[in-house]
């Protein structure tokens, strides 16, 4: 268990992101991808369903025992609000209701928070394009592990922490790699969730309150579906700074196993997504690709080759971010 990982360094590189090029070169090939892109028009309802049912779930839980709320944060509060948080991840991408209502995407995204607790829809927007545009940008891009967690968490001990820690990295990343002035949608969304997190409070009480922050720590943390987290850009391969995920965990998750084709086509929403392998099969068949999330935590742990270094990083120029 103390086996130190041999990484020193992230893998530097000095070519673009693969995905603008293959984009170009698929959409040559297969003109009809274009057809499948914009709004999911079920999406709204899906999520609103999704939000109705935790709210069912608060007042469900709030005379339970102690034992009983933190079982059922994880077992079934940590997976819903693990589909919420990718359910927002598809409305950064403008799903709910086109490019053209970008205002209402953001509105919608901040009603769509409300059962994680924590306010973050419009801030993960921001930094999520950022993501997109420049992959691996240093100090651009914040799902990059910063140098101190590629340093200390070097042991498969230490690697379990940090999965377990996941949320916390990823909340506290963005100030220390590339903190923005904060806009008035943030204050927003901090100002709506802070309300209903009262109200929640005030009606229901703390075992509310408790259920649903534990249930999205939880659920983020050392859970199956956080797999994704690692699954997608963590360089198991070396030079494969993307992997796709096709297992049945794809059908809670708005398909973000689907993730090369997500950044090839980020227009594409994720319920068209295994349409766009379908069809550009030639590419995405022969890349590699993962059928099980918690088998890709468990290498991550315990290959003493793998840890939050083993991601490509390069230097981006003239970057314009939001």
């Amino acid at each position: 268990m103390g086996n130190r990982v041999a990484r020193e360094d992230f893998q530097w590189v000095y070519t673009d992101q693969p995905h603008t090029d293959r984009r170009k070169e698929i959409l040559a090939k297969y003109p009809e991808i274009k057809s499948l892109m914009g709004p999911d028009h079920n999406l709204k309802w899906i999520v609103t369903l999704m939000v109705a049912v935790q709210l069912l779930a608060f007042y469900l839980v709030k005379d339970l025992d102690w034992k009983w709320v933190i079982f059922w944060a994880y077992v079934f509060g940590g997976c819903l609000n693990h589909s919420i948080t990718l359910a927002i991840h598809e409305i950064s991408h403008n799903a709910a209701f086109g490019n053209k209502r970008s205002l209402l995407n953001r509105y919608f995204g901040m009603f769509a928070n409300l059962p994680v607790g924590l306010p973050y829809s419009i801030s993960f927007k921001r930094y999520h394009m950022d993501h997109h545009r420049y992959m691996g940008g240093d100090g651009i891009d914040v799902d990059i592990p910063t140098e101190f967690e590629g340093w200390f968490f070097c042991t498969r001990f230490r690697k379990l922490f940090w999965v377990i820690l996941q949320p916390l990295f990823y909340a506290v990343r963005p100030l220390c790699i590339n903190p923005k002035p904060i806009t008035y949608l943030e204050i927003s969304n901090l100002i709506v969730q802070l309300t209903f997190n009262l109200l929640l409070y005030h009606f229901w009480g703390i075992k509310s309150i408790v259920y649903m922050l534990s249930g999205s720590l939880l659920g983020m943390g050392l859970h199956p579906i956080s797999g994704h987290f690692i699954a997608e850009h963590y360089m198991f391969l070396k030079g494969h700074e993307t992997y796709s995920y096709y297992g049945p965990l794809n059908l809670i998750t708005f398909n973000v196993g689907y993730h090369n084709e997500h950044h090839d086509f980020p227009s594409v929403p994720g319920c068209r997504l295994p349409q766009v392998k379908k069809i550009a099969a030639d590419y995405y068949d022969q890349l590699p690709q993962y059928s099980s999330w918690v088998r890709v935590l468990y290498d991550f742990i315990m290959d003493d080759t793998i840890s939050p270094y083993s991601r490509i990083k390069r230097t981006v120029k003239d970057a314009k971010q939001d």
